[in-house]
């Protein structure tokens, strides 16, 4: 089984290829899926097209206005864009929003919430949030920071003083921002037992840290679970407790909670994921498992929505916390990289976006908010390894065409050529970048995501066309190639390893 997230290319995915479970180094090729920003059903497809495919036409519509002028064929265009990708993608069902300064413009579903009773998506349809309930757990505490209940340079041992010594220059800032040094689910861990939160403390302190505290930065989903952990023993409170008082409810996020698969939740989505080319119902885990801090949320795009509005006001944290969260880390060095509390940063044309994603249980999901031009997209999704981070930033390039990524010209190289850069690249402990060679092209496949294919801009770039990513292959003196340079929201190195 996957870690959860992503997004990474995104983690209870954060950054964007797709995998089951929450994102980490899946944040990576995240949006092919996945960035930074990343669990659950069926029938074979039949003469090119599945019975639930042919479903995906069927859509819900609340809200139809469109965020440019011409309503109507900006609407038609939006249609058009995701019911291909549902089709490429194999996406059983999706809901979206698209907001303007605060206010949807445009919300619907399309597809199927649940395939074996026929039951459309629509903009009520609750999904899991996967890593992107990470935002709600970095907002829970800059709370409890305002409040003077915790401060960011804290020592984590303040708060566990029975923490081990490895951990003892542990900040609350290096859980929030990925620096801690700690890593994620080993993969022996059993997700289909339950834990209490002591226990998963533990397992989290047992794995020696990958690297010094603000060293590095590497997408660490059980720094998210200690956090919640954390929330917990300094309000008393369960965090989704907490997070049901003083953000939910407050809002007006009538459907977002905890994910519980026992109650009784109107609305809900199943989840799916292919195996060998057939839709399944997700992978059960334990219901501990599910409640988690590093993304276990039930959400609408309609919830979605009325957390993008608050984000613009101080109904939830001063003007001057949100600009903390939404600043580039800085490693003990001085490099920074593009993520800050619970949100990853990238930028398309010299536009800004604030985004994350996620990835959990046979669900993906992403907001990209393009902060100039105060436009958001959500896309939720009921199929493990999509790519809603794809989808959302396509539509946001029907709204605005200056949101369009740089166009990259393909050019025609000796595929003998290619044989050069076929190999294990390792991304970080855990995550390896494989690179293949399939009769004149490259692919490029991340550790439990799908693959994607690299096409020549120059002899050593190569670029995804579905993916704003792109790979640089360095050689030393002698002509071999000793590793990659990841391009995706910042530069990341990638050391061959075989």
């Amino acid at each position: 089984m996957n870690h959860k997230d992503a997004s990474r290319i995104i983690c209870k995915s954060s950054l964007r290829l797709g995998g089951t479970l929450r994102p980490c180094a899946k944040r990576v090729l995240e949006d092919s899926s996945k960035s930074f920003a990343q669990r659950r059903k069926v029938p074979l497809r039949r003469n090119g097209q599945s019975s639930w495919q042919s479903c995906a036409l069927a859509t819900c519509v609340l809200i139809l206005s469109c965020p440019l002028s011409g309503a109507s064929a900006q609407t038609d265009k939006v249609d058009i864009y995701v019911k291909a990708q549902m089709d490429t993608q194999k996406i059983p069902g999706l809901s979206i929003a698209v907001m303007r300064n605060g206010e949807i413009v445009k919300a619907k579903g399309y597809g199927l919430a649940n395939v074996e009773l026929n039951v459309p998506a629509k903009p009520e349809t609750v999904y899991q949030s996967g890593s992107m309930g990470k935002q709600f757990t970095a907002t829970a505490v800059m709370m409890l920071v305002e409040e003077g209940k915790i401060a960011l340079d804290d020592k984590i041992t303040r708060y566990f003083p029975d923490s081990p010594e490895s951990w003892s220059n542990i900040t609350v800032r290096n859980l929030l921002t990925h620096t801690a040094g700690t890593t994620d689910y080993p993969k022996d861990f059993d997700f289909r037992r339950d834990y209490t939160e002591d226990e998963l403390l533990k397992k989290a302190q047992a794995i020696p840290l990958a690297f010094e505290p603000g060293e590095k930065w590497s997408y660490s989903n059980l720094g998210y679970v200690t956090l919640g952990i954390l929330i917990s023993k300094v309000t008393g409170k369960f965090y989704g407790e907490f997070l049901s008082e003083r953000i939910f409810k407050p809002l007006g996020m009538s459907s977002a909670r905890i994910i519980s698969e026992a109650d009784i939740v109107p609305n809900r989505a199943a989840g799916y994921r292919m195996a060998k080319g057939e839709l399944k119902n997700q992978e059960w885990v334990s219901p501990s498992m599910n409640t988690t801090a590093d993304g276990s949320l039930y959400l609408t795009v309609l919830d979605v929505a009325k957390w993008d509005a608050a984000l613009y006001t101080e109904k939830l944290l001063k003007k001057s916390s949100l600009a903390q969260m939404w600043t580039p880390v800085k490693l003990n060095s001085g490099v920074t990289r593009p993520y800050g509390f619970g949100w990853a940063f990238g930028d398309v044309g010299g536009h800004s976006i604030i985004e994350h994603g996620g990835a959990w249980q046979g669900f993906t999901s992403h907001i990209a908010r393009y902060v100039n031009e105060k436009l958001t997209i959500v896309v939720l999704t009921n199929r493990a390894g999509a790519n809603p981070g794809n989808i959302a930033h396509g539509i946001a390039r029907l709204c605005n065409s200056d949101l369009a990524p740089v166009a990259r010209k393909e050019v025609q190289l000796d595929p003998r050529s290619l044989d050069q850069y076929v190999g294990k690249y390792e991304l970080e402990p855990g995550f390896v970048l494989n690179i293949t060679r399939s009769a004149d092209h490259l692919w490029l496949q991340g550790t439990g995501l799908s693959r994607v294919q690299l096409f020549p801009q120059s002899q050593t770039d190569f670029f995804s066309k579905g993916v704003d990513a792109q790979v640089t292959f360095v050689k030393d003196g002698s002509g071999r190639v000793t590793h990659l340079v990841l391009h995706q929201r910042g530069d990341r190195e990638a050391l061959r390893i075989k």
